[in-house]
This record gives C-alpha cells, sequence and structure tokens, in this order.
C-alpha cells in the first residue's frame, strides 16, 4: 500500500512517478521555501548586491554566528537560501575546489566555472539513491575578470539547473512576487548606480514581505566596480541606506 502524497514513488530519489516526476527532487525545492526566507539580487551598472532576511531563532544566539552570506573566494561571494547545513558544506566544498583552482592555475575562479561546478556538484546528488538532493537555493555573485562585467548565477531551480541572470533574480518564499516587482522596476533595464542598486534591492524586500525592517533584520552583500572584494555591509551602513529609501518614500 502506497503511503505519503507521492504515491509511494517518492521513497527512493531514483524512481519516476508514472508522470515522469521525481518526488524526492520536487520536496527538496519545497525545502528552500520552507526555511521562510525571501533572498533578491540586483545587477546595477557599476555593481552587484544580493539581500536576504536574518532571522535569529534564539535571543540567547551570538547575531554574528547566523548568515546566509558567505565569502567564496576574495571577489565572490554566495548568499544560500534554504537549509543552512546543506549551504555550509556545499559552501566547504567550493571554498576546497576554488583554492585548488588557483593553486593549479594561478589565477582567481571565475565565477561563472565555479558556478557550473557547484551546479553539477549539486545535479549529481539528484541521480543516486544513495544520496539526497540539498534543499538550498544558491546566488553567486563577483566581476567577470575576462568581461569586466558583474555576473549574478543562481543554481535555484528543482533540476539544480544553472541559471546567468542580467538584471535580477530572487528565491526562497516569495520568490514570483519578487521577480514580478522586479521585472516592473527593471522593465527597461535601467542603469542603476551603487546606491540605487543597493536600495532598489531592499525596497524589493520590503515591499514583497510589506513591512519596514531593522538594519539587524537583514542581510546585504555587494561587489563594485571601484572595489571588487566581496563585501558584507555593516548595520551602520543598511541603516543608512534604509533612511534614504524611507526619506525618499
Amino acid at each position: 500500500m502506497s503511503r505519503g502524497s507521492g504515491g509511494g514513488y517518492d521513497r527512493h530519489i531514483t524512481i519516476f512517478s508514472p508522470e515522469g516526476r521525481l518526488f524526492q527532487v520536487e520536496y527538496a525545492f519545497k525545502a528552500v521555501k520552507a526555511a521562510a526566507v525571501t533572498s533578491i539580487g540586483v545587477r546595477g551598472k557599476d555593481s552587484v548586491c544580493v539581500v536576504t532576511q536574518k532571522k535569529v531563532p534564539d535571543k540567547l544566539l551570538d547575531q554574528t554566528s547566523v548568515t546566509h552570506l558567505f565569502p567564496i573566494t576574495k571577489y565572490l561571494g554566495l548568499l544560500a537560501t534554504g537549509m543552512t547545513a546543506d549551504a555550509r558544506t556545499l559552501v566547504q566544498q567550493a571554498r576546497n575546489e576554488a583554492a585548488d583552482f588557483r593553486f593549479r592555475y594561478g589565477y582567481e575562479m571565475p565565477v561563472d566555472v565555479l558556478s557550473k561546478w557547484i551546479a553539477d556538484k549539486s545535479q549529481v546528488y539528484t541521480q543516486h539513491a544513495y544520496m539526497r538532493p540539498l534543499g538550498v537555493g544558491m546566488m553567486l555573485i563577483a566581476t567577470c575578470s575576462r568581461t569586466y562585467s558583474f555576473d549574478i548565477y543562481a543554481c535555484v531551480k528543482e533540476s539544480k539547473a544553472l541559471f546567468k541572470f542580467h538584471a535580477a533574480t530572487s528565491a526562497g518564499l516569495k520568490e514570483q512576487e519578487a521577480i514580478n516587482f522586479l521585472e516592473k522596476k527593471m522593465k527597461n533595464d535601467p542603469a542603476f548606480s551603487y546606491d540605487e542598486t543597493v536600495q532598489t534591492a531592499i525596497s524589493a524586500l520590503q515591499s514583497v514581505l510589506q513591512e519596514d525592517f531593522k538594519a539587524t533584520e537583514i542581510e546585504v552583500g555587494v561587489v563594485r566596480a571601484d572595489n571588487p572584494v566581496f563585501r558584507v555591509l555593516s548595520t551602520e551602513e543598511i541603516d543608512e541606506h534604509l533612511t534614504a529609501i524611507s526619506e525618499r518614500d
């Protein structure tokens, strides 16, 4: 007798349903939204920014130990949405791969190469019965050393496929609502400055979730043209942008 919503076809990762679905892969995709966190990435003319909610589950926890932003190399950052444990293990593997790449070839691993490696690694987890899919969606941001452009790569779909976004993207609980907002905001492909890029990402998150955040309730990671190092903004810098948004509105 079959059990669960998958009709018995969700007992192993490699079992297809009669409709051609892999339920375990779909469950992993739902796990990204089950974290109840929304993340947004926006690219401007001279910068790229990612912003996400920061939820500290216990007041006794040190807030600095709770994060979804991870530096992979000096110039490349990763924003994880979903299960933090899955994110940390993949981040550690990505750091090892990037360090090995630099040791072997003598230069930093390009963001598109690392993005493809992460997507391939995640996809392998959907092919074997002794593994389980990772319940995490990822955005990688960096400058491209070959084209000198700012790139956002995301591996956020249930197939663990890789996507490159020329303007903006979103992942998490209210992903589609955020994408709809960003499509209207960036319809004419505006050339946002650094401040406009950060404030657009934050205001999109506020609009979608319909709440005004404090500086300690969100995390913001940026890469700029004049400083290509991946950097997480301090609460003071975030507070300045929140003030500018409130004054503008």
